[in-house]
């Protein structure tokens, strides 16, 4: 791939990121690259995914340095204009971010020599029965980071408004979409759609759409599954809910959740990936679906998922496993499949070299 245009997002707070922003501009320089840094912070104010990434000249490749935070944050900026988003990985859980900081300069000649993969991830975005907006006196109590609050989403002027499917947003999500309570004595009551037809009305501390990158981010903490980032589908879970079916569904692409504001529920507040977008009033909705664009992500070999959940969430290393002794061998298949399993997509195995036992 030719890379004319590079943007840096970079988590300042952390002094190892600053660093490998220097190695990032220092390669952009020797190879007559244009690189501009998106400081979503430095003017006080918060701008579109669009408007930022005008600001920056367009760049064709996002680099994030930071974790998973961070890489959300490029995802948003690169998916607005379809542009590539390569993640570092210098956070704590790193299941988004795709190198660490010392193979910054190797990934980027890995790019620029086109020794790469394109990942498509799969992003939601919405509807709503009227535009979002966040309360003036909402910006005091729900700062996030160390930053002012990210705009209403825009309406998207491209797509058919209609009295009963609402408005178009110009939302991109890559983890979640979030209906929750504002006060804490307050639950949220919802109406919840799939496919269009009523599931359940829930009393709860917020209920969550997620994609199944998102499967373990958010929902996973509510107990929701752990979905395969190959697969399309959409996952509704809901937290702390006052009854007695608590479990979460996953759905088929094409079937959209909807949530609606019940009458005499408090207001509810929505996040897009973690950040408060809106406010909603009871006899509210929106409706959640996939994009029909993808997230672009940069992989330099195949992504080994399992191998990497198994890690961060230390699964052999339950007491009751260690006590049984020697823990279970990992299993490297890498021999072509039998005839009788040709048929199936069988992802690339990640090589195992001399002594690696940690794929």
């Amino acid at each position: 791939m030719s890379v004319s245009r590079i943007g840096l997002v970079v988590h300042g707070g952390r002094a190892e990121a600053v660093q490998a922003a220097h190695v990032v501009r220092a390669w952009c320089h020797e190879h007559t690259v244009r690189c501009k840094d998106i400081d979503v912070w430095n003017d006080g104010g918060r701008h579109s995914a669009r408007e930022e990434m005008a600001a920056a000249g367009d760049p064709d490749l996002i680099v994030t340095l930071g974790g998973d935070g961070t890489f959300l944050r490029g995802a948003r900026l690169a998916a607005a204009v379809d542009a590539l988003v390569l993640g570092v990985d210098l956070g704590r859980v790193g299941f988004l971010t795709e190198v660490p900081a010392a193979g910054v300069r190797a990934a980027l000649d890995a790019v620029g020599e086109d020794r790469m993969e394109v990942e498509q991830r799969m992003l939601l975005t919405m509807r709503s029965s009227r535009r979002l907006v966040v309360p003036s006196d909402m910006e005091s109590l729900m700062r996030y980071g160390r930053g002012p609050l990210l705009p209403p989403p825009h309406v998207r002027t491209d797509c058919e408004a209609g009295h009963e499917w609402g408005i178009p947003l110009d939302v991109a999500a890559l983890n979640d979409v979030v209906l929750e309570k504002l006060v804490r004595d307050r639950q949220v009551s919802v109406g919840v759609y799939l496919a269009g037809r009523l599931l359940a009305s829930y009393s709860a501390d917020a209920l969550l759409v997620a994609t199944p990158t998102g499967s373990t981010a958010y929902s996973f903490a509510a107990g929701g599954p752990v979905v395969s980032p190959r697969a399309d589908a959409v996952i509704f879970t809901p937290v702390a809910p006052h009854m007695t079916f608590n479990r979460s569904v996953v759905a088929a692409p094409d079937e959209p959740v909807g949530l609606r504001v019940l009458e005499r529920s408090g207001r509810a507040a929505i996040s897009i990936d973690g950040q408060l977008r809106g406010v909603l009033d009871p006899g509210d909705w929106i409706g959640v679906y996939p994009a029909p664009r993808r997230l672009r992500a940069v992989r330099l070999g195949p992504m080994d998922f399992y191998g990497r959940l198994r890690e961060r969430m230390h699964l052999t290393d339950a007491p009751a496993a260690i006590a049984d002794g020697t823990p279970a061998p990992l299993w490297p298949v890498t021999t072509p499949p039998p005839r009788d399993l040709a048929h199936l997509a069988m992802p690339e195995r990640p090589g195992l070299g001399p002594g690696d036992q940690t794929r």
